[in-house]
């Protein structure tokens, strides 16, 4: 895809680094990406929605990691980035066993450039069975 801009750019970096250093469960990281307002909504295939703040979200990375659970899927496919000033979404298809399963994942996610750099504030996920 397309970067039209250097804050696209920026974007794409603060995405791709989030990737890495979440599928590594690098929760220190994580807490520089992550805003302090983070609003994370789930909805697995049965509809159920799950919601999560900062704190429990980097929590579920930090069990991962203290259970030794291997790294995650890295693959993702970005589908759109706009920014507006000092906002942006992505819009990107991802591969995962975040919740244990492998599955297949939309995500829209908003960030705001604050403090010197752009940082999640909220994520929104779909998860279907891998292949569905």
């Amino acid at each position: 895809m397309p970067l039209d801009t250097p804050r696209d750019a920026q974007v794409r970096q603060t995405i791709d680094d989030l990737i890495q250093t979440a599928t590594t469960y690098d929760v220190a990281a994580l807490d520089r990406i992550y805003h302090d307002s983070l609003y994370v909504m789930m909805i697995d295939q049965n509809h159920t929605l799950n919601t999560a703040d900062k704190d429990a979200f980097k929590a579920l990375f930090a069990s991962k990691r203290a259970a030794g659970d291997p790294p995650m899927n890295t693959w993702a496919k970005f589908h759109n980035i706009k920014v507006d000033g000092d906002t942006a979404h992505v819009l990107l298809s991802r591969k995962n066993d975040l919740s244990g399963v492998n599955m297949d994942l939309t995500l829209s996610i908003d960030l705001i450039f604050e403090d010197d750099r752009w940082q999640v504030t909220r994520e929104v996920i779909f998860l279907r069975p891998e292949g569905v």
